[in-house]
């Protein structure tokens, strides 16, 4: 491994959007409609509440990166608000969070793969899932992980538009009795939690600018308003995708890939496996996303003395070659654990909402901190937006369930090893 010979290319406000706007629309949109036919109508009300806290987050997001540029993202804000040690654990969250995004990615992308295929065993699904994981990191290895988010964002977008067209289509003909039988469910203030909390995985990438932001170009202007406009923009169509597909789809609680079973209703076979196709390269692109955070993540905490420097060192192409491989290390052991529990989607789902959410609230504390020492303006809009971020937050904690946060808590705490043996050799240096 080599030291930096070629710095990182920044990235400009088009592959700043697509990192937003590809990394929320990841596997969750395609997912979710399955996940959420138990729910019923509590989906809906989960869904505006999950968007009206993700947009609250996107806002706390994108006035820390206005009016903090000289911090370097989301880990110089934490540092800054809450001390250098509970940045650490915030980050390193987040970077668990990364991990198990990505082996539900991965593991996404194969299930609808699989409809392309003749046959398929779930060894065969658990192979294919890893080797997705490989050629991902390889791209990213080589320095084209902005290349690779740009092209599959645009595929992505494809299916939804078409999918929100079918369901307008269908409604606009049948009225209510385009719904089925066995989707109406009515709501449930018992599952709202637990429905939001896996809807939170869809939205889970407000942040997707905000963290490498020394990594974008003119960041002061572009993270703001990506983050705001990605946010809003993923919202609108995750929530009219999901449940179009959701109530109009018979039978979606057992289909594999439920965006393209709806789409072959109304085109043919033929089409289902285009949306299969698209769905594929969606969920590897949003893989891609992840794994080009996650690594810059990494290679900046080792920068700033709370990693080991070797995770710092970057090759000829100017990619950090050691975060990629521990990142796809532990990410393979997450997919491994989740194809041994009862539901692969939701077992990973609810691990990345149980450690993203320690990024939130230290985010939302240092914001807090802000607003009381005038780094941060102390305007309405903010202000409700903090609190109405930290209730989501929490909210969302509580949903996910004690078996996730069980698993959150111990891949959080197996970091802490590290940043006492950087903390050793920052000292001894």
């Amino acid at each position: 491994m080599s030291v930096t010979r070629q710095a990182p290319r920044k990235l400009g406000v088009w592959t700043a959007t697509a990192l937003v706007v590809g990394n929320i629309i990841g596997a969750g949109i395609f997912m979710l409609p399955r996940e959420m036919a138990r729910f019923g109508w509590t989906a809906v009300a989960a869904w505006l509440l999950a968007i009206a806290g993700a947009l609250c987050m996107a806002w706390v997001f994108a006035q820390l990166a206005a009016h903090l540029p000289e911090a370097g993202g989301v880990h110089g804000f934490m540092r800054l608000g809450v001390g250098p040690r509970a940045a650490f654990l915030g980050s390193w969250g987040y970077l668990i969070s990364i991990f198990a995004a990505n082996a539900t990615l991965a593991i996404s992308g194969v299930e609808y793969l699989s409809r392309l295929l003749p046959t398929t065993t779930p060894t065969m699904r658990l192979t294919l899932a890893l080797v997705a994981l490989g050629a991902v990191l390889a791209a990213n290895l080589r320095g084209r992980g902005g290349d690779v988010q740009l092209l599959s964002t645009a595929v992505k977008l494809l299916p939804l538009i078409a999918v929100i067209g079918l369901a307008l289509v269908l409604v606009g003909r049948d009225g209510a009795t385009a719904v089925t039988e066995g989707n109406r469910a009515p709501f449930s203030g018992v599952t709202l939690l637990p429905a939001m909390s896996l809807i939170l995985y869809a939205m889970l990438g407000v942040e997707s600018v905000a963290v490498p932001a020394d990594a974008i170009a003119d960041a002061q202007r572009v993270v703001p308003r990506t983050t705001m406009y990605g946010t809003a923009l993923t919202g609108v169509v995750g929530i009219l995708a999901t449940c179009g597909v959701t109530f109009l789809l018979p039978g979606v609680a057992s289909s594999d890939a439920p965006l393209a079973d709806f789409i072959a209703r109304g085109f043919g076979g033929w089409s289902g496996d285009a949306v299969a196709l698209c769905a594929v390269v969606s969920c590897f692109g949003a893989l891609n996303g992840f794994v080009l955070i996650g690594g810059e993540l990494t290679a900046t905490m080792a920068s700033q003395g709370i990693l080991p420097r070797r995770f710092a060192e970057r090759n000829a192409q100017g990619a950090p070659v050691l975060p990629h491989l521990a990142g796809g290390a532990i990410t393979a052991l997450l997919i491994v654990a989740a194809f041994a529990a009862t539901s692969a989607f939701a077992f990973a789902a609810l691990i990345t909402t149980a450690t993203n959410i320690s990024l939130y609230l230290l985010c939302l504390a240092a914001a807090v901190r802000f607003l009381g020492d005038g780094r941060l303006p102390r305007s309405i809009s903010l202000i409700g937006a903090t609190i109405g971020g930290g209730i989501f937050s929490c909210l969302a904690l509580y949903g996910a369930g004690s078996e996730a946060l069980l698993w959150g808590t111990i891949l959080i705490a197996a970091g802490w090893p590290l940043y006492q043996l950087a903390r050793r050799a920052t000292l001894q240096g």
